[in-house]
């Protein structure tokens, strides 16, 4: 039989449990390629002082891992289990199952995410808990578990790839979930904590920086599109042009973005499923460049470099983007969390800017500078000042 009890006894501290967890959300969402859609999702800021690892099988199946300062506490809920508080005849929670939790742990199953219309319980079948200091996971010592199934509380249902923690384990599941191969080395590279790199994302999914996928991701993160749209200059919502343009290369142009100076962001040439465009900018001055050879370089630049106008314009390090880390001195912090909820691999500033004026001499030369149709001397003016250094 399988229970909390033998899950208790294999798995790791909470240190190396919440990195793992973390390592999972990060394949869930690199493989799967929509966050809509993953099982296993982890939020740093899921309360005040609380991080949360968070599994949905969309089956009616969760758990929820809750690291605190005063320890962690692991709810777990089998739709199908006989302790399920909807098969008890009182429609309480199992006796047993969260009687012991420690006082300070306690407030955490209360939470409104873990109740149900109509029931005054919890939805758990499964609870585990450690505070801080303690040396091991603890249950409930008293439980008397349903007799006939041999994993009566859903606990070996729902934590299978907590307690057995191998990359094969790992990659077998998400093969099977996602029903295509998935690298093992890729699968080993994430569990061991390193960073996703283009290499890693595009094994794990080949369409995962695909102008799609990206713009489902900027969506799906609101502090991405809260970023993007103000400081990044790099609005959704704002793909309506001042006029239209066309290319002397003969190439199709599509408005993905705009920016609040009246400027407008360009896919370049017919979108291709999985594949991706160069990117073009246009301002309201009758300025253009090319500024990325995709979305995915478009976006990193914005993040990591949004004074990248001025770079255009001859300046260099220390005055570009001075200005603009004074006025968000915590801009390191933010950079690093918005590439890697994109699933954008870290970047510094030298190396965007290398790879923006690089681009950017390309603007005329492969017929990116812009004109209006039908009308004569509409040609834009090229952005980039060749004679800065």
């Amino acid at each position: 039989m399988s229970t909390v009890h033998e899950t208790a006894a294999l798995l790791p501290g909470p240190a190396e449990l919440r990195a793992h967890l973390r390592a999972l959300a990060v394949l869930d969402t690199t493989i799967g390629g929509d966050p809509r859609f993953c099982s296993y999702t982890f939020d740093t800021a899921w309360g005040p002082g609380v991080e949360a690892a968070l599994m949905e099988n969309g089956s009616g199946d969760d758990f929820a891992i809750l690291f605190t300062s005063a320890g962690v506490l692991i709810r777990g809920f089998d739709h199908e289990s006989e302790m399920s508080p909807y098969g008890t005849d009182d429609e309480q929670v199992w006796p047993g199952v969260i009687d012991e939790v420690p006082a300070p742990l306690r407030p955490l199953l209360d939470e409104p995410a873990f109740r149900d219309e109509g029931i005054d319980a919890p939805r758990v079948t499964a609870c585990l808990w450690r505070e801080t200091g303690d040396t091991a996971w603890r249950t409930g010592s008293a439980i008397a578990f349903p007799s006939g199934s041999e994993d009566p509380d859903g606990s070996g249902f729902l934590f299978p790839l907590l307690v057995d923690r191998s990359p094969e384990t790992v990659q077998a599941h998400f093969e099977d979930d996602y029903e295509r191969p998935v690298p093992l080395d890729a699968v080993r590279h994430v569990l061991a904590g390193h960073p996703l790199t283009p290499a890693i994302t595009a094994a794990l999914n080949p369409a995962a920086l695909s102008d799609n996928a990206l713009l489902r991701r900027i969506t799906a993160h609101p502090e991405v599109a809260s970023y993007l749209a103000c400081d990044g200059e790099f609005d959704l919502a704002r793909t309506d042009p001042i006029e239209p343009i066309a290319l002397p290369n003969g190439l199709l142009v599509e408005p993905v973005a705009g920016c609040n100076a009246g400027g407008t962001h360009y896919l370049c040439g017919p979108a291709v499923p999985g594949g991706s465009r160069p990117v073009l900018y246009t301002d309201s001055e009758g300025q253009a460049s090319l500024i990325a050879e995709s979305l995915a370089d478009a976006l990193t630049l914005a993040i990591v470099l949004p004074s990248w106008h001025d770079a255009l314009a001859g300046f260099r390090a220390p005055a570009l983007n001075s200005g603009y880390i004074d006025d968000h001195p915590d801009h390191a912090t933010v950079r690093d969390r918005l590439l890697a909820a994109l699933q954008l691999s870290p970047a510094t500033e030298r190396d965007v800017l290398d790879r923006l004026l690089a681009t950017a001499a390309r603007t005329v030369t492969d017929g990116f500078l812009p004109h209006v149709p039908d009308e004569e001397d509409s040609a834009f003016q090229p952005m980039l000042e060749l004679f800065a250094d």
